[in-house]
């Protein structure tokens, strides 16, 4: 029996609709042509909410940041902290412990996003160095015994639009330049037998990716003969915008466990997620993953269409 139809079996026809339609709104293409691979792709939402949900000890660990070294100024992109932050705020006010993954170039988005969704300074980091040495890989491995030695393990990692090493074992961006020099190896921790393995992306080129056949990636996205990451997870979810996943995510989670929906709500509306992208545009920087500039955008769409994506995910709560 397949996952899909295990869960089919635990929750009612209605809940399983809106997921569906959750993944739908979610995987709207915003022009990548990502389609193929959202269909591939499909039930990957369901998956990660019912391994969260049902889970008996969740802690979850959120890998993020996908650093521009050719942005005007070089920064983070606005794509990947904004969904960290809403995520890790909302699994935090239902009671499941987060801890923060990302390397030291950024960090201080990360950080900055996460303070603006009103999440504790306090929260634990694990902050790599990006480095072009062994030892960089090294450090990211010793974080997986040091996950296992925690009083709670860590029982899965998500990554949000987070940068892969392709079949070259080169990390691209999306027009194919190569940024390996600027990403340390947080792949790695997506090696773990122990930790559930979660993929958001939205272009072939993220952690998680590898689930989808490269030749699908390299006909239908652009540079996919490039760009395509080889790094597998147990659960992907494919969106028009990583940061989606991450909303969409909170929105299945709190279908599947009415308990915790009204602490995820609380924190999920336009203008919290607003003033995440206004502080760490300020005070990142980061900047519009397509324009490779200072904006108050993600992926090039103004922030209203982002908005009213958020708007019509969280209504499907109801």
């Amino acid at each position: 029996m397949t996952v899909l139809m295990k869960n089919a079996l635990k929750y009612s026809p209605e809940i399983l609709d809106k997921i569906a339609q959750l993944e739908s709104i979610c995987g709207r293409d915003v022009g990548r042509g990502i389609q193929p691979l959202v269909q591939i792709a499909k039930g990957g939402l369901l998956a990660t909410a019912c391994s969260i949900a049902e889970h008996p000890e969740p802690h979850v660990a959120i890998i993020t940041g996908f650093f521009l070294p050719y942005a005007n100024p070089p920064a983070p992109e606005t794509d990947g902290p904004i969904g960290c932050a809403l995520l890790a705020a909302g699994l935090l006010r239902a009671g499941v412990p987060v801890r923060i993954v990302t390397d030291s170039l950024c960090f201080r988005a990360v950080k900055i996003a996460l303070l603006a969704a009103g999440v504790p300074a306090s929260i634990p980091f694990d902050i790599v160095p990006v480095e072009t040495t062994t030892g960089n890989h090294q450090v990211v491995s010793s974080l997986l015994n040091f996950w296992d030695s925690l009083e709670r393990p860590i029982s899965h990692v998500i990554s949000i639009e987070r940068p892969g090493p392709s079949y070259d074992g080169i990390v691209r961006n999306m027009r194919g330049q190569d940024i390996t020099a600027y990403t340390a190896p947080l792949h790695i921790l997506f090696a773990s037998e122990k930790i559930i393995s979660v993929g958001i992306g939205d272009g072939g080129n993220e952690l998680g990716m590898g689930n989808i056949p490269k030749e699908v990636i390299h006909q239908h996205i652009r540079h996919g003969e490039k760009i395509a990451c080889i790094i597998t997870c147990n659960h992907l979810i494919v969106c028009g915008v990583s940061n989606w996943g991450a909303t969409g995510l909170l929105t299945a989670l709190s279908l599947l466990r009415p308990d915790w929906k009204s602490a995820i709500i609380s924190g999920l509306n336009p203008k919290i997620e607003f003033r995440i992208l206004e502080t760490i545009v300020k005070y990142g920087p980061a900047v519009d993953g397509v324009k490779a500039v200072q904006s108050l955008s993600v992926d090039n769409l103004a922030w209203e269409f982002h908005a009213q994506v958020l708007q019509v995910t969280t209504r499907l709560m109801w």
